[in-house]
């Protein structure tokens, strides 16, 4: 009997943030090698079709890949993408009955499953050692330089001339008051510069508290055919992240060309080798001396602008999908 590869596309109903774009970008070389299964259902409704419903759609032959942290418990013919283990670590970040279900079905699932692909050696590392398995595949998400480039525009926002940007979903994991804290020292030294942060909160997530401040533009979430050139616009780019499994908007940042000042949280440094500068989260002072040192170094902040757009050519998306095509069929 000839092997089915099925993806569960339950993320495909969701708005796209970096999860759901890693599995669209994968789906976008391997889709039609594949069947899709998907719903229009989210929240609880979403995880009973996707534990009950899409099993049933399963043939003996089929083998399941789950791009988005969980998958049927049932299925055991399988493959599954974890990208990070924030809910099991960081439980205080998430609302309690999120993390509560995530810490008793994600090492049940991890377990049971053939496979798991993680985006970078740090969350393969971390897979491994917290539930005791070997069966981690590393295939690293990408990035479309077709989309993400210097020379992106976009009409939707009034932007202004200069400023620093942020993207990401708002949350206590990205330490976006620390960011604020640091614009409130830098601004006054500024004048024409201002601070963009674009994003919103997610249900699953504890809310924060953004304080107001001079000079700061809230753009909620951004729509796909935006974040381009919102990217391509800025100054500078900062990722002032606790831990991040991987941290798309980096690379995404970069590839428009826009110079890189992120943390050293979980698997960033990996990500963004020595392309960009990367600060300590433990030394208070460190974030703000990057800006700084950006801003007014301009032949840093040049070789910064080429080096990013060099690095990313180490990210395919093309790369990623034939290895995780060639496990699935190797399972």
């Amino acid at each position: 009997m000839a092997r089915e590869i099925v993806v569960n596309g339950r993320f495909l109903s969701r708005r796209i943030t970096g999860v759901e774009r890693y599995g669209g970008e994968i789906l976008s070389h391997i889709g039609n090698r594949c069947r899709i299964e998907k719903t229009r259902r989210n929240g609880m409704i979403g995880h009973m079709w996707e534990q009950f419903i899409l099993p049933l759609k399963l043939s003996s032959s089929s083998i399941l890949w789950s791009p988005a942290n969980a998958g049927p418990w049932m299925v055991s013919r399988q493959a599954l993408t974890i990208h990070d283990l924030s809910p099991l670590e960081h439980p205080e970040w998430f609302q309690k009955n999120f993390a509560a279900w995530y810490r008793l079905f994600l090492p049940l699932l991890a377990r049971r499953v053939q496979v798991i692909f993680a985006p970078s050696e740090y969350v393969k590392q971390k897979v491994m050692k917290c539930f005791g398995l070997k069966k981690v595949v590393v295939a690293r998400n990408g990035v479309n330089t077709l989309f993400f480039h210097p020379g992106a525009t976009q009409c939707t926002y009034e932007l202004p001339e200069r400023y620093i940007l942020f993207v990401g979903s708002l949350q206590p994991r990205k330490n976006l008051l620390v960011l604020i804290q640091t614009w409130n020292e830098i601004k006054n030294s500024y004048p024409e510069l201002w601070l963009v942060i674009a994003g919103d909160p997610a249900s699953v997530y504890n809310k924060i508290d953004i304080p107001s401040s001079d000079r700061i533009q809230m753009l909620g979430y951004v729509p796909e055919d935006a974040l381009p050139g919102l990217y391509a616009k800025a100054t500078l780019f900062v990722f002032p992240s606790l831990d991040e499994g991987f941290g798309l908007p980096v690379l995404e940042a970069m590839a428009c060309g826009t110079p890189v000042i992120t943390s050293d949280g979980g698997a960033l440094p990996e990500v963004v080798g020595q392309a960009g500068l990367i600060f300590k989260l433990s030394d208070s002072s460190a974030i703000s001396n990057a800006i700084r040192e950006c801003l007014e170094n301009h032949n840093l902040y040049s070789c910064m602008v080429d080096d990013g757009m060099e690095h990313v050519k180490k990210f395919s998306w093309q790369d990623s999908a034939e290895l995780i095509w060639k496990t699935l069929n190797e399972v």
